[in-house]
């Protein structure tokens, strides 16, 4: 039946990817508990009704070395297999030397996962604080203490009623896990009255009051990161146009959260958060993909460029790809095809060529620029809305961009959609169900992460 329910969904998928114009794809390697290494490929992009779709392509077993080019193969031939070989605009990976590498192999535009780039800005970060990773690094036993003795996770149990606290388990950090540091701080922070109380019990040792202020304003300028990971996490919604203006409010944030705080290791983090951002994030307001993204989603448009000359310049490309529509989508003149006067010798056949083609050029250009400039002065869409309905209700008005937007905004931000396929593989290949064939653990994920 599982097989039978694979080939039908298959085939129904590959008509629906088919229609598309253009797709983008999250590619991830994960090893499962019997050390048997698989590439995960997720493909996305708009379908006929201007939603945002999601198809889960391959869960294949890699036993090859994972080299740029063995990975580059293999996913040529998934794109071959799917027919979308020249349809890919976008690859989102991790920044892992080798997934860079087979961008290039593959000559595809490249993108550096966002949620990876932000994980790695806040661990560096509070690697370079001083005192806190002594902090972290208490607060790690603690939950350690909890979740591994049956006497101490009972007792916290017994206090958190006594004193009406909701009995919420501690958290421990996971260093694969985005944001497990502040989740850990976080849940750590909330229970520190009756963790408190049950460690005086245990005869153990706790983090001080002073600890758990500094703790207090490190979650503080931490929390606008954990809700910008969430949100750029989003795989249903648009989100590789929230990029841009995202990471100039979390600067924004961070800098009001460096006046609000009192200790020096807060603002120590603080700064740390706002050199490595600039260093690390920079790049994603000058990147072709991100930038017209953001220029492309009525919601934001220029306004979420930190930098008004990278602005400036995304507009003149977007310009630049709406004036290449229009010269590949206008039919020939008719005037211009009429044959000019000639002496019959074709003297005069290469220069009336040049007109030609130059009044073809300058129109387009010109009409690019009035309907680019035309939807950047529109007012913004509220922020709530979805901007793909957006495009569906104004294809009419501004048909190249939306040819351009559909091309573009189906991008997503992260490949966390493959990092939840790998979520989900771990509950399938388990030490309960360690005789599942590679084949079948494709086919099992394939119907559980496509909705066929």
């Amino acid at each position: 039946m599982v097989e039978s329910r694979y080939k039908e969904g298959k085939q129904k998928a590959k008509k629906e990817l088919l229609k598309a114009t253009a797709v983008s794809l999250t590619s991830d390697m994960w090893t499962s508990i019997h050390m048997d290494a698989y590439l995960a490929i997720t493909c996305h992009f708009i379908d006929g009704d201007d939603k945002l779709s999601t198809v889960l392509l391959s869960v294949g077993k890699f036993p090859e070395r994972h080299t740029a080019a063995n990975i580059a193969a293999k996913k040529t031939a998934v794109m071959e297999e799917w027919g979308i070989l020249g349809k890919v605009r976008c690859l989102v990976s991790d920044g892992a030397a080798n997934m860079l590498a087979c961008g290039t192999i593959l000559q595809l535009r490249h993108s550096i996962c966002i949620a990876h780039a932000l994980n790695l800005v806040v661990k560096k970060a509070i690697d370079q604080t001083p005192g806190l990773e002594e902090i972290r690094g208490k607060a790690r036993k603690i939950v350690a203490y909890f979740r591994t003795s049956t006497v101490a996770r009972e007792r916290l149990l017994s206090i958190q009623q006594q004193m009406g606290i909701p009995p919420h388990k501690l958290v421990q950090e996971v260093e694969t896990r985005w944001n497990s540091t502040y989740d850990m701080m976080s849940r750590l922070y909330e229970q520190r009255e009756p963790v408190g109380a049950a460690v005086v019990s245990l005869c153990t040792a706790a983090l001080t009051s002073a600890e758990y202020q500094s703790l207090a304003e490190r979650l503080g300028a931490l929390s606008p990161l954990k809700e910008a990971t969430v949100e750029l996490s989003a795989e249903k919604t648009v989100s590789g146009s929230k990029i841009i203006p995202l990471v100039r409010m979390l600067r924004h944030a961070i800098t009001s959260k460096h006046r609000e705080v009192k200790g020096e290791m807060a603002k120590q983090l603080c700064n740390n958060l706002t050199r490595l951002m600039t260093e690390r994030l920079s790049h994603y307001e000058t990147a072709s993909q991100h930038s017209l993204a953001s220029l492309l989603d009525p919601r934001f448009k220029a306004m979420g460029f930190c930098n008004s000359g990278n602005s400036q310049n995304a507009v003149r490309r977007l310009t630049a790809e709406c004036s290449s529509l229009l010269r590949d989508s206008t039919p020939p003149d008719p005037a211009a095809q009429e044959p000019a006067e000639s002496s019959g010798t074709g003297l005069w056949d290469l220069l009336d060529q040049h007109v030609s083609e130059t009044r073809r050029v300058k129109s387009a250009t010109a009409n690019a620029n009035v309907e680019v400039q035309r939807f950047l002065s529109e007012l913004n869409i509220p922020r709530s809305e979805d901007p793909l309905q957006f495009w569906a209700q104004h294809k009419h008005v501004y048909p190249h961009l939306y040819v351009l937007a559909r091309n573009i905004l189906c991008t997503p931000a992260s490949s966390v959609p493959c990092e939840r396929v790998f979520s989900k593989a771990g509950e399938v290949v388990s030490k309960k169900r360690n005789r599942l064939s590679p084949g079948t653990v494709e086919q099992i994920l394939f119907l559980n992460k496509n909705d066929i």
